[in-house]
């Protein structure tokens, strides 16, 4: 063998002996074939076979095992985002003609997805209140077959009664999504309750470190993984096994971050109830919360992320308020080891009767830093606010 092929080929090296607690990170576009009837029938490794890089590696098949497991079910497909989990279920779901039904607090991109990507291809969509329960009955047709729930709601918390609303979906025959970002599968576990795609988005709890972007759908029914597979394989929908790398190794501690995150958090949310700028908190665990007896019922706790209503007539003193933060940051996402503060804009479209009030809302992560340094630095912004 030449030095040229010596440079490309190489050597075949013992791995007896050789035993890591690390999952091997595979990267590959090409997959190779014993001979040229393997390659040909390369089909029939089916849905768990590998055929080509795009499909997944044994690092991508690690992790989506892993998080299969964790909810419960029988099959997960990671994807780049928690967006695009929520979009390709619509999409793998959905034909012109169908219908879905979305939470007034759902996660505001899925909006723009039901009205500049579904509506042109024939989908329609429909608003409902999140803490409709059983009475989403009344909203489903025969066009409709997709309910997506959102538990809490994105900013405003609720805690909608899913397996009420599950139920009633089956019954009629509409298939169940939920984002399940917030609790993960490790505060709360939506297949156990009838759902048929629980989507979360990995970049968040799973990824811990603010350093990836990730997505996973997670089923019960292998008919329903086929689906998925069968809406990924044309869009060309892969992800990077360097990234489910870094979420395989962020999985392994995301049991005592998020109880670390999720203690901080309840207790910094119960503090502000009593601060002087603030209206109203939106916290699962707190009484006042839209589902508090739902969240105690179905979850098994909170994770750190949680919203703060200031009283109206503060949102000019905001500015000056989150200047010169020391140990939070401001941005969007959440769920990574940074403490992190967002300003934010709730819109809701239906009844106000569960909507956070006028005034501008906060929206806390907590991570990892010092309690007492963090509590010090919201105590400077609740005194900035109030002068």
């Amino acid at each position: 063998m030449r030095d040229l092929t010596r440079c490309v080929k190489n050597p075949a090296v013992s791995t007896e002996g050789y035993a890591s607690l690390t999952v091997p990170t595979h990267r590959a576009s090409t997959i190779t074939y014993p001979d040229g009837a393997a390659f040909a029938r390369r089909r029939e490794r089916g849905l768990d076979g590998y055929t080509y890089g795009l499909s997944g590696t044994p690092t991508t098949r690690t992790l989506e095992a892993q998080i299969a497991g964790l909810n419960g079910g029988e099959r997960a497909v990671v994807v780049p985002s928690g967006l695009a989990a929520i979009s390709l279920v619509m999409v793998a779901a959905l034909r012109p003609g169908d219908r879905v039904l979305i939470p007034d607090n759902v996660y505001p991109p899925v909006v723009d997805l039901c009205v500049n990507y579904l509506a042109p291809r024939g989908i329609a969509h429909a608003v409902y209140d999140p803490m409709i329960g059983e009475g989403i009955a009344a909203m489903i047709d025969a066009t409709t077959k997709l309910v997506w729930i959102e538990t809490p709601g994105s900013g405003t918390m609720e805690v909608p009664d899913l397996p009420a609303i599950t139920k009633v979906a089956k019954a009629k025959g509409a298939l169940v999504g939920c984002d399940n970002t917030w609790a993960t599968p490790l505060l709360f576990k939506p297949l156990a309750h009838g759902v048929d795609f629980a989507s979360e988005a990995l970049t968040k709890y799973v990824g811990g470190h603010s350093d990836l972007l990730l997505g996973s759908i997670t089923v019960a029914d292998l008919a329903h993984r086929a689906m998925l597979k069968d809406a990924i394989r044309p869009l060309g929908i892969g992800v990077s096994p360097d990234e489910c790398a870094l979420a395989l190794r962020g999985i392994q501690t995301m049991g005592v971050r998020l109880a670390h995150a999720g203690r901080v958090a309840e207790a910094f949310a119960r503090r502000l109830a009593a601060a002087s700028p603030v209206a109203r908190v939106l916290h699962p665990a707190l009484d006042s919360c839209p589902g508090h007896a739902v969240w105690r019922r179905d979850f098994k706790g909170a994770s750190g992320l949680f919203s703060v209503v200031l009283k109206p007539g503060l949102e000019a003193k905001l500015e000056v308020a989150l200047s010169g933060l020391k140990v939070f940051s401001i941005g969007a996402s959440w769920g990574g080891t940074h403490s992190l503060l967002a300003p934010m804009a709730i819109d809701r479209k239906l009844s106000d009767a569960y909507a956070p009030g006028k005034g501008a809302v906060l929206r806390f992560s907590i991570g990892l830093e010092d309690e007492e340094d963090l509590w010090a630095e919201i105590d400077t912004i609740m005194r900035k606010l109030a002068a």
